[in-house]
């Protein structure tokens, strides 16, 4: 008979096995979508020379001719694949591909002209960010005002609050951000329009910067609470009041245990049980965030890289924020799985 230890060091190694083929399929299907999605950075090339033949043309007034010349001979456009990696064969080039991944180097950048992971790296300290302060925002309000909600069912308190986290989940976060850039940015003029941090900030001391940061945080980290706050709150109330009435939290009640303790002790254990579930889901906010929220603040973090990347056709930036995004998330629900484990002694790791 194994140890919980033992039990739970094989189940950790199979999860991680288990994610080897999992990302293989992940990357291969996407990469298979680069190589036969058009627009790529050759297609790119001949539009950008068809806008100059037209303009020479019109300016000309010839016809066809001029706008022949700026075709892509034959021998460059073979460079240009060999440049870019479209030679290759499409299991040679995702064998390459993938090894050059395992080393850590996820290429070169076609719009910027940079290693992927400068590139990435770069915005992924605001991305962090954002993610770590909004993660703390959710577990530390839903989780109190859930418990609030469930000792408080049907009172004042509890339609109040219901009504206010519902019509904040009925708005679209990045509407709820435009409003709120609109009234309280351009109109008032309370808080900033958006970005990070404001101009010649580096320049300014510790304290002023961080300050800084805070005013700009304001209005996007209030867009990216809004739908949180009513899943979280309601998963912890209803969890709560199902323990409540559960046939133990009767039976301790009985036995002459007081109701504090068995509620805050015995029945709240158990309805943290759905809420670790969630934890592992809240780590692809460290990388994703909500596009449209940082298309609104001007944030310029990872998924608002991602988006762009796509835009433009820049495969390599595409492919890298799939590895780390796809690593993030296996790693997550694997966090999820144990965080229940943690809470939940009834789980074994058979």
């Amino acid at each position: 008979m194994k140890s919980r230890g033992e039990a739970l060091r094989d189940y950790v190694l199979r999860r991680v096995l288990l994610m080897i083929p999992t990302f293989i399929g992940i990357t291969f299907v996407t990469f298979l979508l680069c190589q036969f999605v058009p627009g790529g950075p050759i297609d790119q090339m001949r539009l950008q020379l068809a806008g100059a033949g037209g303009s020479g043309e019109a300016g000309g007034g010839g016809g066809a001719g001029p706008r022949a010349q700026f075709t892509i001979p034959e021998g460059q456009l073979q460079q240009l694949n060999e440049y870019y990696g479209f030679d290759k064969p499409l299991p040679i080039a995702y064998g390459t591909w993938l090894l050059q991944t395992v080393q850590l180097n996820l290429g070169q950048s076609f719009r910027y002209n940079e290693p992927v992971i400068e590139v990435i790296a770069e915005r992924l300290p605001v991305s962090i960010y954002y993610g770590i302060v909004t993660t703390i925002f959710i577990f530390g309000i839903c989780i109190p005002l859930g418990i609030l909600k469930a000792i408080r069912h049907r009172t004042v308190v509890d339609n109040l609050t219901s009504v206010l986290i519902f019509t904040g989940y009925a708005i679209p976060g990045f509407a709820l951000g435009a409003v709120l850039v609109n009234l309280l940015g351009v109109q008032i003029q309370i808080f900033p329009l958006g970005g990070f941090q404001s101009q010649g900030a580096e320049n300014l001391g510790m304290f002023a910067k961080f300050t800084d940061i805070v005013w700009h945080s304001v209005l996007p980290l209030i867009a990216y609470l809004t739908g949180a706050f009513a899943v979280e709150t309601m998963l912890m109330k209803n969890s709560l009041m199902e323990n409540m009435s559960a046939d133990y939290v009767r039976t301790a009640l009985a036995k002459g245990l007081s109701w504090r303790r068995a509620v805050f002790v015995h029945a709240l254990r158990n309805s943290l049980i759905p809420m670790a579930t969630s934890i592992g889901g809240l780590l692809g906010i460290f990388l994703t965030g909500s596009l449209l929220i940082e298309r609104v603040f001007d944030i310029q973090g990872v998924g608002l890289l991602a988006f762009e990347a796509i835009q433009s056709r820049d495969y390599p930036v595409v492919m890298g924020f799939l590895v780390i995004s796809s690593v993030v998330m296996m790693l997550g629900n694997l966090i999820s799985d144990l965080a229940v484990a943690f809470v939940d002694p009834r789980v074994r790791f058979e």
